[in-house]
């Protein structure tokens, strides 16, 4: 029987040279394979501690009940930090809940739907840029990047990807993304704060153009609110409010690196996501034209015999793509794309009768998690009806975390459970993807989780013959 493709797992013990080379290269293969089933497990170097923890009531209390106790660690965050700065990504205590509280306001439900005509139109792009490659085996992961940072860029600055600046932040991107690794030496070795971080040169030129051209984006947009001219759009909502606190609003600097995560997470985990669910459904084709004909609703993009195109659906349409949202929830059960979240116990813990050291490392692993042995049923498997299941719908409440939970859930993840399953029904809406030749994908913990050598799809129009 078919399956998703999945990382081999690494021998059961390793010394720490080795865990070190395997980690930096590639999270998920760094990993034993007893992982999938167990409650939880602990790994110790000679400088920090860590628990892996898998039983639900436990990351429930680390993630919700008592998510003081367990702020994020810094370790994670030191190899982003010439990209990210101060943003909230990386930040905890007060800093990390004032910038909460400014940003959350863009992103709640009736924004949304504000949002959706942003989305809708990167979405036409995404089918008409796909057309030109019609009949072609293409590289999808680098087709979803495109597509998913001009989502950004049109909800965001209200730009296409094809603006200048848009464009040179999109392609210095993708060199940043080939020059860091997923952890540096600050990760394993606790570093003061003076020392330094040993980031590639390339890595920290990539990181300084890329906050260089997004500092020129806010500038330009200050300008515009202050000439009362600005569009209405997340930047804007950003900018403009206010803590309910202190009355104080982002500076540049501090808009600055919001706008580096924003792109960061949004951009790469979206990417990351629609290229495994095209894969997916490739591998299952059933799936693939269920979807096709439930994205009927779409409009075909032809324009009309006058020359205007027809009209285009609003931010209703959502509810009747209820299988495209089944199976991007799916994939990103399969791939989630942050495979792993690491926060810091506060103080001296107990768990499942094991004493946890005070700063010790909890590492929470949406992968694992959403393939744990003893929760899921089938849990290598592809099935989107799962949830529908008395034990999908368990699952879903107490083992599924592609955002995160609690607190510190990504304030993006209703954008993201919009913009995935609307880009995907519009590329099945116009076309059907196949398995290209050549091995299957294997899956890689980069910035996001990735394929080892790119995903490669046979495109077809949807009007002509299987491909």
């Amino acid at each position: 029987m078919k399956r998703p493709p999945k990382p081999p797992a690494r021998a059961d013990k390793v010394s720490l040279l080795r865990y070190m080379s395997l980690f930096r290269k590639d999270i998920l293969s760094a990993q034993p394979a007893r992982l999938y089933r167990a409650w939880m497990a602990e790994f110790r170097t000679p400088f920090f501690r860590s628990f892996l923890v898998n039983q639900p009531d436990l990351v429930r209390a680390v993630l919700k009940e008592r998510a003081d106790d367990f702020p994020k660690s810094d370790r994670i965050g030191e190899g982003l930090r010439p990209l990210l700065g101060n943003s909230v990504f990386v930040t905890n205590g007060e800093t990390w809940k004032r910038q909460r509280r400014i940003i959350d306001p863009a992103f709640e439900g009736g924004r949304l739907r504000h949002g959706f005509p942003a989305m809708r139109a990167a979405a036409e792009a995404a089918v008409q840029r796909m057309a030109a490659h019609s009949g072609e085996t293409l590289e999808v992961e680098a087709e979803t990047s495109h597509a998913a940072a001009d989502v950004i860029f049109r909800t965001l600055f209200s730009i296409p990807i094809e603006h200048e600046i848009a464009s040179q932040v999109f392609a210095e991107f993708r060199h940043y993304q080939r020059s860091q690794p997923i952890l540096n030496l600050a990760a394993f070795v606790p570093l003061p704060k003076w020392m330094p971080r040993f980031f590639r040169r390339d890595t920290r030129a990539s990181a300084r153009t890329i906050r260089r051209l997004i500092t020129r984006l806010t500038t330009a947009r200050m300008a515009e609110i202050a000439a009362g001219t600005a569009p209405d759009d997340l930047a804007t909502k950003i900018m403009t409010t206010p803590d309910p606190e202190t009355g104080e609003t982002f500076t540049t600097e501090e808009m600055v690196d919001q706008v580096a995560i924003f792109f960061l997470a949004g951009h790469e985990t979206s990417a990351s996501a629609l290229a495994w669910t095209l894969y997916l459904l490739a591998l299952y084709p059933e799936w693939q034209e269920r979807l096709a004909e439930e994205a009927q609703c779409l409009p075909e993009l032809l324009p009309e015999a006058n020359g205007s195109a027809q009209a285009a659906p609003d931010f209703g349409v959502m509810a009747k793509l209820r299988l495209s949202r089944d199976v991007f929830r799916e994939a990103l059960r399969l791939y989630p794309p942050v495979p792993m979240m690491v926060r810091e116990a506060q103080c001296p813990e107990s768990f499942r009768d094991r004493e946890v050291p005070k700063g010790s490392q909890i590492v929470l692993s949406p992968w694992h998690l959403h393939r744990h042995e003893r929760l899921w049923e089938r849990p290598d498997e592809f099935d989107p009806g799962r949830y529908a299941t008395d034990n999908g719908k368990t699952c879903l409440r107490e083992a599924y975390l592609p955002f995160s939970a609690g607190a510190r859930v990504c304030p993006g993840a209703g954008f993201a459970m919009v913009e995935g399953p609307l880009l995907l029904s519009y590329l099945l809406r116009h076309f059907r993807f196949a398995l290209g030749a050549g091995p299957a994908p294997v899956p890689v913990a980069h910035l996001t989780v990735r394929s080892d050598n790119g995903i490669w799809l046979r495109v077809a129009p949807r009007l002509s013959p299987d491909p």
